[in-house]
């Protein structure tokens, strides 16, 4: 894309999409959750391509190899096309593992009211059982 042989990181991760802004992009290089080839990085660090970039997100460690340079943010097709995903698939399960059973709330009918403490007890026995 663009002829560009160094940008900051923080730049890089804001313009590829990897965080929603560019401040939140400088905390993280700031508070050691971005690693630049096994080691923590400034958020003024300068980044190449061909760079192996590791990223602590929201409890997962994201990695990836920097393809091409960005300064500006763009669409989320073409900020893809710019850094080649290297997470492990059971990373990116880890979320949907811990998330299971957890998909939705419980229903109750329509003018049933609260339960009360022996219908409780029950739907706790129940719940228990599953």
């Amino acid at each position: 894309m663009g002829t560009l042989q160094k940008v900051r990181i923080d730049k890089w991760l804001w313009s590829v999409r990897i965080f929603k802004s560019r401040t939140m992009a400088t905390d993280a290089c700031k508070s050691g959750k971005v690693k630049v080839n096994d080691a923590s990085v400034k958020p003024s660090f300068l980044l190449q391509r061909d760079e192996m970039v590791e990223v602590k997100k929201n409890g997962f460690n994201l990695i990836f190899r920097v393809v091409d340079l960005l300064e500006k943010r763009v669409s989320a097709p073409l900020a893809q096309e710019c850094y080649e995903d290297l997470t492990p698939a059971d990373e990116l399960n880890k979320y949907n593992e811990w998330y299971v059973g957890k998909a939705r709330s419980e229903i109750r009918e329509k003018g049933s009211g609260r339960p009360t403490k022996r219908e409780r007890r029950d739907i706790d026995r129940f719940k228990d059982k599953a």
